[in-house]
C-alpha cells in the first residue's frame, strides 16, 4: 500500500455528520485501526514518510476539533434562546409599546404619538382591515399620551375589530409627514419562531420583540 491509497477510507468529516461525541470516539478508534493497519502493510522498499502520518492525524484531529466546537456553538445557542424565552415571560401581562394593528374592542386604547417638531397640527388616521379611513381626528401637537376611544367621522363608536392609526403631522395645511402610530397593548404571550420572539398582543396581533420601544406595568 503507497501513501496515495490512504485517501480511499472515510472521511472523518462525514462520519461525523451525526454531532455526537460517541461517534467522535468511534471514528478516531476506526482511524487509528485503519491506519496501524496502512503501516503493516506498506512497502518495505518505499515505506510511507512519518510527516505523512502526522499530516494525515493532524487533519483528523483538526476536524474533530472543528465539530467538537460546532457542537458547543449549538449549545450555547440554545441555552440562550432559553433564557430570552425565560426572561420574555416576564413580560407576558405587562403593556408594550410599539408601532402595529390595534385590536379594538370599546374599550380606550393608549396611544404615544410623536409628530414632527415644526408641525402646527397633528391628524389621527384610522383605517379598517380593508384600509378604508374610517376616522380622522385632529389631536394635540404632543408627545403625551393620548386617550383614543374609537369613534369614527361621525363620532359614532367604532365596532370591534382590527384597525389600523398613522399620525399626519401638519404644517401651514399641508401633510409633511405620517407616520405609524404608537400605542400600548397588553401582552398575552410570549412566542418563539424562525423569524424571532413575537409577543402578542389582543386580538392575535403579533409584534417582534425587537420592535417594542418600551414597557410598563398595566394601570391600576
Amino acid at each position: 500500500m503507497n501513501v496515495n491509497e490512504t485517501a480511499s477510507y472515510p472521511s472523518p468529516a462525514k462520519s461525523s455528520s451525526g454531532g455526537s461525541s460517541s461517534g467522535l470516539s468511534a471514528d478516531f478508534t476506526t482511524f487509528l485501526k485503519m491506519l496501524t493497519v496502512q503501516m503493516q502493510n506498506q512497502d518495505p522498499m518505499n515505506p510511507i514518510e512519518s510527516s505523512d502520518y502526522a499530516v494525515q492525524l493532524a487533519t483528523f484531529s483538526g476536524v474533530e476539533q472543528q465539530v467538537r466546537s460546532n457542537q458547543l456553538l449549538e449549545a450555547l445557542a440554545a441555552q440562550f434562546s432559553l433564557v430570552g424565552m425565560s426572561q420574555l415571560a416576564g413580560w407576558v401581562g405587562q403593556e408594550a409599546r410599539a408601532a402595529a394593528d390595534v385590536w379594538y374592542s370599546g374599550m380606550p386604547v393608549t396611544l404615544a404619538p410623536n409628530p414632527v417638531a415644526n408641525a402646527d397640527s397633528a391628524v389621527l388616521v384610522v383605517k379598517d382591515q380593508t384600509g378604508a379611513v374610517v376616522s380622522r381626528e385632529g389631536i394635540p401637537v404632543s408627545t403625551e399620551l393620548y386617550q383614543w376611544f374609537g369613534g369614527d367621522a361621525a363620532g359614532n363608536p367604532l365596532p370591534e375589530g382590527r384597525y389600523s392609526l398613522s399620525l399626519e403631522s401638519v404644517r401651514a395645511g399641508e401633510v409633511i409627514q405620517t407616520d405609524p402610530m404608537e400605542y400600548y397593548g397588553r401582552v398575552i404571550e410570549a412566542r418563539g419562531g424562525a423569524g424571532g420572539v413575537r409577543l402578542v398582543f389582543a386580538g392575535g396581533i403579533e409584534v417582534l420583540a425587537s420592535d417594542i420601544t418600551a414597557l410598563r406595568a398595566p394601570p391600576s
